[in-house]
């Protein structure tokens, strides 16, 4: 069990506001309500205090897979994120055959049920082979509810989202089947109409795999995914705040019409995230990462990112302008109440776990507390 401690100083970001000159109370693993007058304190003034991060889609860090990772692995992947503010990660896979997957299912469920990873996305085979990126074409399969099924059995209740195709052949029943079983579906890589989107979301599809990033681009006689999923407010976005999967007037735009708490940033990493530049495999797919862009060796198409959670943070509030408050929601309360986790994460208030996340006054990392203890400690930095 963790020491009490009192975080006092920093500007803390809470849901109703931004507290100037604020304490955030630590007893145990929990955030508290009060403390004793003996509890130590450590002074964060001149910084901010955030929650810490929850990432919905990601398939790795640290030169670990989510995806083909041993569990010593998938742990080293978990833990680069942790030190750079994610304290909840859903853990992503990528198409591959249904034997596989199932497999792949089952180590990471564990992991979930042991608290490291907050449970399991399904990022294809289910997926259209017109906007397949970088995903293994001779892989992709149309979504039949029998092997959507068959997926979430193997990940034994820790299955988060899958992202399919709704337009191919089984799409809506896989969405319905999906809902009923508690599970996200998210639209994505998907070659779907305006019309089509429409009836995907109406059969229960909630979330739009990295908005923009494969799919049909929007246009003014065929105004395509983009124009559903920004419009419907049963949809939140996913974005790859990057500065290369978007161009800044695209994620303007998102925030503009769909709102502050409709949007939540994603990495989408792979395992050059937090590693470095060189060649890598995504699935079975080889991808060259070059100055922290990571491409297909064989046709060149963005095969995920090297993001990090703390930079989409310094670049949303830098160089987007967006305020403050509008990131901290992006990046840890929407996420949060997605997963159905925003009892126990996603915002600094009392009886909450203690994860959170210290930044500097040009919102640089300097900290990040994990259920209480220091994954990194400000005091140290």
């Amino acid at each position: 069990m963790a020491p009490s401690k009192v975080l006092s100083g920093a500007r803390v970001v809470l849901p109703t506001g931004v507290v100037d000159g604020g304490r955030v109370i630590v007893d145990g693993t929990r955030i508290a309500g009060s403390a004793a007058d003996d509890t130590p304190a450590t002074d964060l003034s001149g910084h901010w205090l955030v929650p810490g991060f929850v990432d919905l889609h990601n398939h790795g860090g640290g030169g670990a897979s989510f995806t083909s990772g041993t569990v010593e692995e998938v742990l080293r992947g978990v833990h680069t994120h942790r030190l750079h503010g994610t304290t909840t990660v859903v853990a992503s896979t990528v198409t591959g055959d249904m034997d596989g997957l199932a497999q792949r299912a089952g180590l990471l469920s564990e992991l979930a049920e042991q608290g490291d990873i907050a449970g399991i996305h399904f990022e294809g085979p289910f997926i259209s082979p017109c906007r397949k990126g970088a995903h293994s074409e001779e892989l992709l399969r149309d979504p039949d509810p029998a092997e959507v099924r068959k997926l979430i059995d193997a990940a034994r209740g820790r299955a988060r989202m899958v992202t399919l195709a709704t337009e191919l052949p089984g799409g809506l029943d896989s969405v319905r089947l999906l809902a009923e079983h508690g599970v996200i579906a998210a639209i994505g890589h998907t070659d779907a109409t305006y019309e089509q989107t429409v009836e995907a979301i109406d059969a229960g599809a909630t979330v739009a795999t990295h908005l923009f990033n494969a799919m049909p681009p929007l246009g003014h006689r065929t105004p395509g995914p983009i124009t559903a999923l920004l419009e419907d407010e049963r949809i939140t976005v996913e974005l790859i705040n990057d500065g290369t999967h978007l161009h800044p007037a695209a994620l303007q735009l998102a925030f503009h019409h769909a709102g502050a708490d409709r949007v939540a940033f994603i990495t989408d990493a792979m395992d050059a995230a937090g590693f470095g530049d060189g060649r890598y495999l995504l699935g079975p797919l080889e991808v060259e990462v070059s100055e922290g862009v990571a491409r297909l060796v064989e046709g060149g198409s963005i095969a995920g990112s090297t993001l990090t959670l703390d930079r989409a943070f310094q670049r949303a509030v830098t160089v987007d302008r967006l305020p403050v408050e509008a990131v901290v929601a992006a990046l840890s309360a929407n996420p949060a109440k997605l997963l159905g986790a925003y009892d126990r994460v996603g915002s600094l208030e009392p009886g909450k776990d203690a994860d959170l996340v210290v930044l500097d006054a040009e919102f640089a990392l300097k900290g990040v507390m994990r259920r209480g203890e220091w994954v990194v400690d400000p005091q140290l930095g």
